[in-house]
C-alpha cells in the first residue's frame, strides 16, 4: 500500500502529498508522471511528479481539486493509504548540459511538474532562468524550491499582487528580446492556453520549446487512446509518446476542445459526491 506520509494544503483548492513509494522514487526522472487510484472503485488520476527522494523512498505530488476524484484525494489524511500508485510513466525530459542558459516556465499548478526539470538542468551545469506565474499571490506554489532549482527566478501574477503584474509570457518575451542567443532551450508547463501562448512567443523569437501535455488520460499505457493528441499532423498518445512534445508541432486548439468533452459529467460527479459528504456530515 502507498501511505500518505505528509499532506499540506497550499490554497483553497491546491494540495500536496508525499507518498511512500520507494520503487517509483528510485526510478523517477524529470518529466515523468504517475497514475494513482484512491480506492478500489476510484478513478485513475494522472499527476506529474513534483519531486522525489530515492534514498527516503517518497514521491511528492501536487494537485488541484477540480472534480470528484481529486476531492476524494484531498479528503485523505496522513497515514491513509492509496489503493494504487503506478509509475514512473512517460518519456523523461531530454535534459543535458546545453552549455548556456535554459528558460523554464511554470504556470499555476504547472509549477509543480516544471520543478524537477529545472532541478536536473541545474545539476547538469546549465544556467537556469525560471519564470513562475499564477492568477494571484496565494496561488504561487513551490517558490522556495524553484528558487533553489534556478539561477534566476522571475514571478508574475495576473492581478499584480506579487512579482510583476501580467503573464509569464510578458517576462518570457522580455528575456528573449535581451538574450535570445544565450537561451539554448525552453520548457513550459501549465494550462494549455498558457503553453500555446508560450509557444507563440518562442516561435516569434525562432526558438524551440518543450511543453507537457495534460490531456485526458485513462490507462496510461497507450491502449485506451483517450490521451491522443495531434503533433506534427500525426496522432500521438501523451502517455507513451510524451508527455513532452515540441510546442511548435502541437495542435493546441484540438487538445483544448477535447479536454472540454466530459465537463458536464465531471460536474455531475462532483455534485453527487459533495451531496454525499453533506449527508454524512448531517448524520454525524
Amino acid at each position: 500500500m502507498y501511505k500518505i506520509l505528509k499532506k499540506q494544503k497550499w490554497s483553497d483548492t491546491i494540495y500536496s502529498n508525499w507518498i511512500e513509494a520507494p520503487f517509483v522514487a528510485k526510478a523517477a526522472q524529470p518529466g515523468q508522471f504517475i497514475i494513482l487510484i484512491t480506492n478500489q472503485k476510484g478513478e485513475r488520476i494522472p499527476l506529474t511528479i513534483a519531486d522525489s527522494n530515492a534514498t527516503e523512498g517518497w514521491v511528492q505530488i501536487v494537485y488541484q481539486v477540480v472534480g470528484a476524484s481529486t476531492l476524494e484525494l484531498s479528503l485523505m489524511n496522513e497515514g491513509d493509504s492509496l489503493y494504487a500508485f503506478v509509475g514512473p510513466l512517460g518519456i523523461p525530459s531530454e535534459v543535458e548540459n546545453f552549455g548556456g542558459k535554459v528558460l523554464i516556465i511554470g504556470g499555476g499548478i504547472g509549477i509543480a511538474p516544471i520543478h524537477p526539470i529545472a532541478k536536473k538542468l541545474k545539476e547538469l551545469g546549465n544556467y537556469v532562468v525560471s519564470i513562475i506565474g499564477a492568477l494571484t499571490k496565494d496561488l504561487i506554489i513551490m517558490e522556495d524550491k524553484m528558487k533553489e532549482a534556478s539561477n534566476e527566478l522571475h514571478i508574475a501574477t495576473d492581478d499584480g499582487t506579487y512579482g510583476q503584474k501580467g503573464f509569464v509570457t510578458n517576462i518570457m518575451d522580455d528575456i528573449l528580446k535581451k538574450e535570445s542567443e544565450a537561451i539554448k532551450d525552453i520548457w513550459a508547463i501549465g494550462p494549455p492556453i498558457m503553453m500555446k501562448m508560450c509557444t507563440r512567443v518562442a516561435n516569434e523569437h525562432n526558438k524551440q520549446i518543450w511543453v507537457s501535455l495534460n490531456s485526458i488520460m485513462v490507462d496510461g499505457t497507450g491502449m485506451c487512446g483517450a490521451c491522443r493528441v495531434s503533433v506534427g499532423g500525426k496522432t500521438k498518445f501523451a502517455c507513451v509518446d510524451g508527455p513532452e512534445f515540441r510546442g511548435s508541432l502541437v495542435n493546441f486548439d484540438e487538445m483544448i476542445l477535447r479536454q472540454k468533452q466530459y465537463c458536464d459529467q465531471e460536474r455531475e460527479a462532483l455534485m453527487l459526491l459533495e451531496e454525499k459528504i453533506r449527508r454524512q456530515a448531517s448524520n454525524g
